[in-house]
């Protein structure tokens, strides 16, 4: 029932700017996905998993820093606590950093079930 959305080229670099960060500073099942077609308002979530604390902040930093050289404005941060922090890149692209607690607990990716989950090698290409 989706709509496939094709992701323009500077999207597409801010978006694996924002993965291939998270990634570096180990975080684990990062999961994008596309909301185009289901909000009005948001085109995507970046889902990650990072333990508290001291991970959350080096995976927040090394994001922020990487999506900002990719083209994005500062992004305004909700939280931080240490279970959760909300990166809000203009009104195009937001991060979730969760633990494993909150992301089990609040289930992002079946409430959005209805989004398409953009691989990685579609982001890589």
């Amino acid at each position: 029932m989706t709509q496939t959305h094709t992701i323009d080229a500077t999207t597409h670099a801010q978006l694996t700017a924002i993965f291939d960060a998270a990634v570096e500073r180990r975080a684990d099942d990062v999961t994008v996905l596309d909301l185009s077609s289901v909000s009005t308002t948001l085109d995507f979530f970046v889902i990650a998993t990072a333990t508290a604390g001291l991970q959350l902040n080096a995976v927040q930093e090394n994001i922020k820093q990487k999506a900002m050289a990719a083209g994005l404005p500062r992004p305004t941060v909700e939280g931080p606590s240490e279970r959760w922090l909300l990166m809000a890149f203009g009104g195009s692209i937001v991060v979730h950093l969760m633990t494993r607690e909150a992301r089990e607990y609040y289930d992002l990716e079946g409430l959005w079930s209805d989004a398409r989950v953009v691989k990685f090698g579609e982001l890589a290409e």
